[in-house]
């Protein structure tokens, strides 16, 4: 028992946050889109969609709905032939799906599905929840910037992010910018002309995505002061002039549309599906794959569409917040709250919040809850506001036209540039005016 205790934080906690991430949630509902996508262009198109897959029991046979269909592709995909062009370069091709498949699983390690579990006591301070220890009157006062931080405040618990990276947009474009290697390698591994340009044009889309992208959260960084996804998410809670929650869409609403624009476009999906473009180049950059390595090119699109959904969640939809629900219940107005002085709380404020709070008074939620309670919400917040983007990438992917080239570059350089440009000097000549 001592010995599992001794290795729970440093091995045994990761082990589980990756594979409950990553494997479950990121992979899991990948998977799950792969049939969704085809039954939702179904009933757009007035067709039934994959519904053969079946299994006979005597006179029973069960379609579930083609959800057998999750089964049978795989098993299929296993069993055919893995075909490599006899001039292709053998050792890029195959690595060439595992670089277009692994970023996309290791750009999850960032995504905060929850706040840190607080094993103190958990309050609203100015519209961010922050974890007291159980007696919040035994200190004299509290710095609000070490009671966020883990390695300050050992009442906090990284249960629902697998990585606490500091600089986490950093990260995330690190590894965005790197996933394009896997259809640029794919392209000119295969030896063939339609993947080439598939290879070429890939690249060249992530570039003109990449630059809008980076600017277009450039005004966002302004806003919040941090690079720290988990620190973003905790700001939104915040209430504009006492009542508006300050989500990143509120405060940023340009941004908004040119960051899930630009996202788009470099996950290479409808209507800016230039890589793989079936009328001009056959498939594309993945012309030349079969069996599991062209699985593995579509699951790591897919998975790209479930990080764009968490992605956009994140930083322009509250994360996990809801709406004026806080740690210890709903408040529909700041008055209701600790108010921050920007430093430290005292702790006799805490202290007479507590108070007022358990009597009954001014202070404390309209709406009290248990904080599990709250933490169940919240997580089922991020996962809803999560699910709808990948429904919407979806329903955008049959629902638009697929867009010539040459404007897919008109579209990044000359559109989506400029306005991301805009949208940065706006924040800042705003952000001078108000202070």
């Amino acid at each position: 028992m001592e010995f599992i205790d001794a290795i729970f934080e440093p091995v045994l906690l990761p082990l589980i946050k990756v594979l409950a991430v990553v494997f479950v949630f990121a992979m899991g509902i990948g998977t799950l889109l792969t049939l969704a996508e085809r039954k939702q262009s179904a009933y757009m198109q007035r067709r039934r969609g994959p519904n053969r897959a079946n299994i006979r029991i005597g006179s029973l046979n069960l379609r579930l709905g083609g959800l057998l269909h999750l089964v049978a592709d795989p098993i299929k995909l296993i069993v055919k032939e893995d075909f490599v062009p006899e001039e292709a370069n053998k050792p890029l091709h195959f690595i060439a799906p595992a670089l277009g498949l692994v970023p996309a699983m290791i750009i999850f390690a960032i995504v905060p599905f929850m706040d840190f579990w607080c094993h103190g006591t958990s309050l609203p301070v100015g519209g961010v929840d922050y974890c007291f220890p159980l007696d919040p009157g035994a200190a004299a006062s509290f710095s609000l910037q070490d009671l966020s931080d883990p390695v300050f405040n050992p009442n906090l618990g990284h249960y629902f992010q697998i990585a606490n990276i500091n600089a986490g947009l950093l990260y995330m474009f690190a590894v965005t910018g790197i996933s394009v290697y896997g259809a640029a390698i794919a392209g000119w591994a295969s030896n063939s002309k339609f993947s080439l340009l598939g290879g070429l044009r890939s690249s060249a889309q992530m570039i003109s995505a990449e630059v809008a992208m980076g600017l277009s959260l450039a005004g966002v960084l302004m806003i919040f002061g941090s690079l720290d996804v988990n620190e973003m998410v905790r700001q939104q809670g915040e209430l504009l002039f006492g009542v508006v929650p300050k989500w990143g869409i509120v405060v940023q609403p340009l941004a908004f549309f040119l960051f899930l624009t630009a996202s788009i476009a470099e996950s290479k999906r409808a209507p800016f599906d230039m890589p793989e473009c079936e009328s001009e180049l056959v498939a594309g950059y993945f012309t030349e794959y079969s069996a599991m390595k062209f699985a593995v090119f579509s699951l790591g699109e897919f998975i790209a569409v479930v990080f764009i959904g968490t992605i956009v969640t994140t930083i322009f939809l509250g994360g996990w917040h809801i709406p004026w629900l806080y740690a210890d219940g709903f408040h529909f107005s700041a008055d209701s709250m600790i108010a921050a002085d920007g430093v430290g709380v005292q702790a006799s404020a805490v202290q007479a919040y507590v108070t007022s709070s358990a009597s009954g008074g001014a202070l404390g939620p309209d709406i009290p809850l248990p904080y599990w309670v709250v933490v169940l919400l919240r997580i089922s917040a991020f996962l809803g506001k999560s699910l709808f983007l990948c429904f919407m990438q979806l329903q955008l992917r049959w629902t638009l036209p697929r867009f010539r080239y040459d404007q897919v570059m008109h579209l990044g350089w000359k559109i989506l540039l400029p306005l991301s440009l805009l949208n940065l000097v706006i924040t800042g000549v705003v952000m001078i005016l108000l202070n």
